[in-house]
C-alpha cells in the first residue's frame, strides 16, 4: 500500500461540499485552515503540493443569492467569476501563514486535448512548483461550455496529475473510500482497501453522486483512477470532511488505495518511446556521450535537423555515424531547430528573436 509519506509530488483534488458549507454558501474556514496545515506538513518533506479544487460556482452562488440547483449556463459562468476572487484570496491568505505563495491556474479540456496548450500548462506547473509555489487549480468555469468542459475535478484533478508527473493523487471525498455498495443503503457494502486493477465487476460497483454541492460520483472517480494509474500515479480516496484530513489519512484514516502501473517517470519515457517521429535530430559525439549518462540535449551538440515537425512533437535522435540513440519531445519547432543548431546557449535569443526555452530536448522528454 502507498505511503503518503513517500510522495515527491502529491495532488490533492478538493470538492465544493468539502469548501463551501450547503446551508449558507459561506467557505469553511476552519477546514481550509487545516487543510493548509497539511499542506505545509508535506511541503516541509520537500515535496510539492498541487491543488485542484472545486468552489468558485459555489460561493459566487451564494454571494449572488442564485438557488443552489438548476443554474443555467449564463448563472453558473457569472457565479464562477464572482467566485473564484474569493477562492484565490481564501487560499492565498491561509497558505501565506505558512510563507507558503499559491498561485492561480485556470484550465478546460481543450487545455489537455491540444498539444501546444498542453505543453504550455505542463510547462508553466513545472516553473511554478521549481519556485516552491502551491498552484490551485480550478476548471475554467466563466468561459468553458459543455463541449470544452471536464465537468468533473476528479478527472481534471486525474489530468493535472499526469500532466505535472505526479506519484501521488489524493480524492478528498464525502465517502472514505470505494465501497461494493452504495454506504447507508447496502447493509452488505464493503469497503476496498487496495484496488489493483480495475475491472468490469469494480466498474458496475460505482453509483452516482451523493451530495448537492459536487458532481463526481464513484464513476467519475473510477475515471480518475484508470488515468492516473496507467501514467504511473497511485491514487486514493478518502473521507475529506474530517479537519486534516492529509495528516488522518497518513496516520492510517480508511482510504481505498489503487496502485500505480511503473513509476510516472517510466511511463511517461515508454510514451515517448511509442509516438511516431515527425522527424529527426543528428548530434556530434560528445552530445552522443552525454546522452548515454542522462543528459538533456542541447542545441550545442546538434548537426543536422531534417524532417517539419512543431513544438512539442517527437523527433528521431541520432548520431553522425546514423546509430540511433532514442528520440524525445523537441521544444522548438523544425524551422526554429535548424536556425540555431550547434550554437551556444547565449547566442540563441538574438537568432530566435525571443528567450529560449532551454535544451532541444530535456532529459524527462527523451527516452535513450
Amino acid at each position: 500500500m502507498a505511503s503518503l509519506s513517500a510522495a515527491k509530488r502529491l495532488v490533492i483534488k478538493i470538492g465544493s461540499a468539502l469548501l463551501v458549507d450547503r446551508a449558507t454558501g459561506a467557505l469553511r474556514a476552519d477546514w481550509l485552515r487545516a487543510l493548509t496545515e497539511d499542506v505545509a506538513m508535506i511541503r516541509a518533506r520537500g515535496a510539492d503540493v498541487i491543488l485542484v479544487s472545486s468552489g468558485s460556482i459555489a460561493l459566487g452562488r451564494g454571494v449572488l443569492n442564485l438557488p443552489e440547483k438548476d443554474l443555467t449556463l449564463e448563472q453558473s459562468q457569472a457565479a464562477a467569476a464572482v467566485g473564484q476572487i474569493q477562492l484565490a484570496r481564501a487560499y492565498a491568505e491561509a497558505l501565506a501563514a505558512h510563507n507558503i505563495t499559491t498561485a492561480q491556474v485556470l484550465v478546460t479540456l481543450e487545455d489537455s486535448a491540444d498539444r501546444r496548450r498542453y505543453l504550455n500548462s505542463r510547462a508553466t506547473l513545472e516553473q511554478l512548483l521549481s519556485l516552491g509555489v502551491v498552484p490551485i487549480v480550478n476548471e475554467n468555469d466563466t468561459v468553458a461550455t459543455d463541449e470544452i468542459r471536464y465537468g468533473d475535478n476528479d478527472r481534471l484533478a486525474a489530468q493535472v496529475a499526469v500532466t505535472a508527473g505526479a506519484d501521488q493523487l489524493v480524492l478528498l471525498s464525502d465517502v472514505d473510500g470505494f465501497y461494493s455498495g452504495q454506504p447507508g443503503k447496502d447493509p452488505d457494502a464493503k469497503r476496498f482497501d487496495v484496488i489493483s486493477e480495475i475491472t468490469p465487476d469494480i466498474e458496475a460497483m460505482a453509483g452516482e453522486a451523493g451530495s448537492g454541492l459536487s458532481k463526481g460520483g464513484m464513476k467519475t472517480k473510477l475515471l480518475a483512477a484508470r488515468t492516473a494509474t496507467a501514467a504511473g500515479c497511485v491514487m486514493a480516496i478518502t473521507q475529506g470532511s474530517v479537519l486534516n484530513p492529509i495528516r488522518a489519512l497518513e496516520n492510517g484514516a480508511p482510504a481505498t488505495w489503487f496502485t500505480a502501473q511503473g513509476d510516472p517517470q517510466q511511463k511517461r519515457k515508454q510514451w515517448i518511446a511509442a509516438m511516431k517521429p515527425k522527424g529527426c535530430v543528428t548530434v556530434d559525439a560528445g552530445a552522443a556521450k552525454a546522452l548515454r549518462k542522462g543528459s538533456s540535449l542541447l542545441v550545442a551538440g546538434v548537426t543536422e535537423i531534417s524532417g517539419r515537425f512543431g513544438r512539442g512533437d517527437a523527433v528521431d535522435v541520432v548520431s553522425v555515424d546514423g546509430t540511433s540513440l532514442g528520440q524525445g519531445l523537441t521544444r522548438y519547432d523544425h524551422a526554429d531547430a535548424d536556425r540555431i543548431k550547434g550554437l551556444r546557449s547565449d547566442a540563441l535569443e538574438p537568432v530566435l528573436g525571443y528567450p529560449p526555452r532551454g535544451p532541444l530536448i530535456h532529459r524527462d522528454d527523451m527516452a535513450i
